[in-house]
């Protein structure tokens, strides 16, 4: 090669050599974590779940360019408990958190558990909340203190989505530990705060929690749409508003990560924290039985769809039983970490199951324990105590997903094995409390 070939090839090698260091740079990027939680939505009240009164496109793209889990479960029919369970991976039975802690009380997730926040922490993430945290309002519970770099929103269980009403809220909105004045509708100053986010961390990988409380009550309508009174007849169009001010939130969430060229390199995770409360806000849990409260399917089986462009497949629709403990390792394992087998995860890591590496069911079993009421799942078969009655109740949900047949005295063998699992399963855990929550729900 002569001299003049020589320098020319450097030539070009200068040129390229920024494009290569770009182009490495980005196949080495950990992803983002994105988890968007909406609060009380009912399992059919999005349009990839069937819905065909409220329009959720942005929501259902997510279902579109990922996967939908038709039979997504949280572990537990009320809103503390539940979000313990997400964040640490755990069944929040094993460190007794099985409760609604009192509003402002003392009581929190307790600081021996291990945040999805503390562990991305470890492996170089930032990391913000954003919304509704009920993990505890004292200050060694701050978000803060468990892991988050960043946080706005509340510490109590709700919050008023209008900002000057006459009741006051059961705590302040805090950026950080310093209360705000918040005078934007909270869903649409939630959705501001989490595109911030994203903006100020586009250049680092950053996990990023979206807590709306909605819809929750109060029902309360966007202030653009006028005074809705809370009528027989105005309180699914109150309840649409709230979800769809949810949907245009998610939409500006997945319009910024596009924009900042995030989206590819982003797991995005959407999912409800229980059933919906019928009676009180119109959601519907149709075709499943029961509500928010209850361990029938309507309170524990949620909307749940994931979304990873490039690493999960796109349109998928995957019916094996998966639950929300399996958020963190998931998170987890696309970061690159490895979970502490020492510390007992209850949750799997689905990527796997999900590229099809893995063919078995996720979970043998899926169990749930509020107070004396109890539930355990295996492939289809769903065993539930029903404690009014004292009596064990068993479905098969590929037949009958409502749960109006109870088949167990067909299938002693099936009860028998079922609720031996359960039985060696809550052996495993402190004693279940006797104490009510405060908080109102619908009835079966």
């Amino acid at each position: 090669m002569t001299v003049r070939n020589i320098l020319l090839s450097l030539c070009i090698l200068a040129v390229l050599s920024p494009s290569l260091v770009m182009a490495q740079e980005k196949s080495r990027r950990k992803p983002n974590i994105v988890i968007i939680v909406a609060d009380d939505l009912g399992y059919a009240d999005l349009g990839c779940q069937g819905c065909k009164d409220i329009a959720t496109p942005n929501i259902d793209s997510i279902a579109k360019m990922g996967v939908r889990f038709t039979s997504g479960y949280v572990t537990a029919p009320i809103c503390s408990p539940t979000r313990a369970g997400l964040m640490t991976g755990r069944y929040q039975a094993r460190f007794g958190h099985e409760s609604n802690p009192p509003e402002g009380g003392k009581q929190g997730l307790p600081l021996t558990e291990v945040t999805v926040a503390n562990l991305l922490k470890g492996l170089g993430y930032v990391s913000g909340l954003v919304g509704k945290w009920h993990l505890g309002a004292e200050p060694q519970f701050h978000p803060q203190k468990r892991g988050f770099d960043e946080f706005f929103g509340f510490l109590d269980g709700g919050h008023p989505q209008l900002p000057g009403g006459k009741k006051k809220p059961a705590g302040p909105i805090l950026r950080g530990t310093e209360e705000v004045e918040e005078k934007t509708y909270l869903t649409y100053a939630i959705t501001r705060e989490a595109v911030s986010f994203i903006d100020k961390y586009k250049q680092e990988p950053f996990l990023l929690m979206v807590t709306y409380n909605a819809v929750h009550t109060p029902l309360q309508a966007p202030p653009e749409l006028g005074k809705m009174p809370k009528t027989p007849e105005n309180v699914r169009k109150i309840y649409a508003a709230m979800l769809k001010a949810v949907d245009k939130g998610v939409g500006d969430i997945l319009a910024k990560l596009r924009e900042t060229g995030l989206e590819e390199d982003t797991l995005i995770v959407f999912l409800s924290d229980n059933g919906g409360p019928t009676n009180e806000t119109s959601s519907s849990n149709l075709p499943l039985r029961g509500f928010k409260e209850d361990l029938w399917e309507g309170g524990v089986r949620i909307p749940f769809l994931m979304q990873w462009k490039g690493r999960i497949p796109a349109g998928k629709v995957y019916d094996p039983p998966v639950i929300s403990l399996d958020v963190l390792p998931t998170a987890i394992s696309a970061a690159g970490g490895i979970t502490d087998e020492k510390r007992k995860l209850d949750g799997v890591d689905l990527l796997p199951f999900l590229t099809g590496r893995n063919q078995a069911r996720p979970h043998e079993f899926l169990f749930w324990r509020r107070g004396a009421q109890w539930a355990v799942r295996k492939d289809d078969w769903k065993l539930t105590f029903v404690n009014e009655t004292k009596t064990l109740h068993l479905a098969n949900l590929a037949t009958d997903i409502d749960q109006q047949k109870d088949v167990a005295a067909d299938n002693p063998a099936v009860v028998r094995e079922l609720q031996t699992a359960f039985e060696r399963w809550n052996a495993e855990l402190p004693r279940a409390k006797k104490k009510k929550d405060g908080m109102k729900g619908g009835t079966p």
